[in-house]
């Protein structure tokens, strides 16, 4: 389902200097959000290198939409220290109807500019986001 709404240019600028970490991309996180007008995506905050899991979690609102994607470090089970591109769509069971709609409709817009991210995950409440009971187990099958 196609909903009009299109990437900005800037996101997909933004990510491949990202994904090569380039001059000041050198990020942990994008939270990407759909603007006011309802006709773009675009990038909403970022979080520098420092930064961890649990602080882009804390950057998604706790009652409305929005896409994620974090260069997730962690151990693969042999022990060997790796990192992948992880997509997260939160579109959380607390948010208005109207807005969950937008978002779940836009989502292929913005996979679509993030080429090369394998991992992509749908979460609708905080407990779809626990970092060892959720998402690593998810993302260790592609490490």
């Amino acid at each position: 389902m196609s909903t009009g709404v299109i990437v900005d240019d800037q996101v997909a600028f933004t990510f491949n200097e990202f994904k090569l970490k380039r001059g000041d991309f050198k990020l942990r996180y994008f939270i990407y959000m759909i603007s006011k007008d309802k006709k773009y995506i675009v990038i909403e905050k970022q979080g520098d290198i420092t930064k961890s899991y649990d602080d882009f979690v804390a950057d998604l609102p706790e009652n409305d939409c929005r896409y994620g994607l974090i260069d997730l470090e962690f151990e693969t089970d042999d022990g060997r220290p790796t990192s992948k591109m992880v997509f997260i769509s939160w579109n959380p069971d607390t948010a208005s109807v109207r807005p969950k709609m937008l978002y779940s409709g836009s989502k292929e817009a913005l996979k679509s500019t993030l080429t090369g991210v394998g991992i992509h995950i749908n979460a609708t409440d905080y407990s779809e986001l626990d970092l060892e009971a959720s998402v690593l187990p998810v993302v260790k099958k592609f490490a």
